[in-house]
């Protein structure tokens, strides 16, 4: 209790001697020995409290320097942890689109190189270049689907490269026959490009054939499977446009194929 009291007792006598000391320098404009004096009297209460709290200070500032850093650094991890996902769902999609390769030329006398599309369009036609050529045993006149249907066939071919022209594209013709009547004609290309509007034409051969929109389409196949092999999907039928009496059926097809967003190719080659 008597230590308290003393303290407190020699605390309000310091608080009043600077209040004292304040005044006096004050008046004579920083240029009393009052000046001098007080220094003297808290100087070493300053320093102490300076050196108390410097540790303090020099670990806080540690502190948020090493904070700083760490959230860079976890900034970073997350930023990689992201590509990484964004990676993986590209690979599950093309799995994906592979099984579907897999499953739509699943006949004993072929098998699928699956590529990926590296260049896109040409001057005047519609074509892609894929990234898998002569050396993965691709050859021209092939056929080329991905997981929805019928994408083209190869045109030309380099040792790691080839050339697939689209079925889009105004020179292509492609044999196909009406999944369920087993009706024959061919489908050709409008010469649109991959970013505006993607139908082909399809003729049917018989004048007496029922034609109407909904129907499918598949490839009719070529001799020896080249350059298209059969049973494909190719497209669905979207609007009629053959008048009354004509000597052939004509329609719209919309392919199964979207030519605007190719990505995992397969080439149909031979065993």
């Amino acid at each position: 209790m008597h230590e308290s009291r003393r303290t407190r007792l020699v605390l309000i006598v310091l608080v009043i001697a600077a209040i004292a000391l304040i005044t006096l320098d004050f008046r004579d404009a920083g240029g009393s020995s009052a000046h001098s004096v007080g220094a003297k009297v808290f100087g070493p209460v300053e320093r102490t409290a300076s050196a108390v709290a410097d540790p303090f200070e020099s670990l806080f500032r540690a502190a948020s320097g090493n904070q700083g850093s760490e959230i860079a650094s976890l900034q970073t991890q997350n930023d990689q942890l992201r590509a990484q996902l964004a990676q993986a769902q590209a690979a599950d999609q093309d799995q994906a689109q592979l099984d579907q390769l897999l499953h739509l030329a699943n006949g004993d006398h072929y098998r699928v190189v699956a590529a990926t599309v590296i260049a896109a369009g040409g001057a005047y036609s519609d074509t892609v270049t894929i990234n898998a050529g002569s050396r993965d045993g691709i050859a021209t006149d092939e056929t080329v689907l991905n997981g929805d249907g019928l994408v083209g066939t190869v045109t030309a071919v380099a040792g790691t490269s080839a050339t697939v022209q689209l079925a889009t594209d105004a020179s292509s013709t492609v044999g196909v026959t009406l999944a369920g009547t087993g009706e024959i004609g061919a489908v050709t290309g409008t010469g649109s490009t991959m970013a505006s509007s993607q139908e082909l034409r399809l003729t049917l051969f018989s004048a007496t054939a029922a034609l109407q929109p909904g129907q499918t389409l598949v490839t009719f196949g070529s001799v020896g499977g080249r350059p298209y092999v059969p049973g494909v999907p190719v497209g669905e039928v979207t609007q009629v446009t053959s008048q009354p009496g004509a000597l052939t059926q004509t329609a719209l097809v919309k392919p199964f194929a979207d030519f605007s967003g190719l990505g995992v190719l397969g080439v149909v080659v031979s065993k």
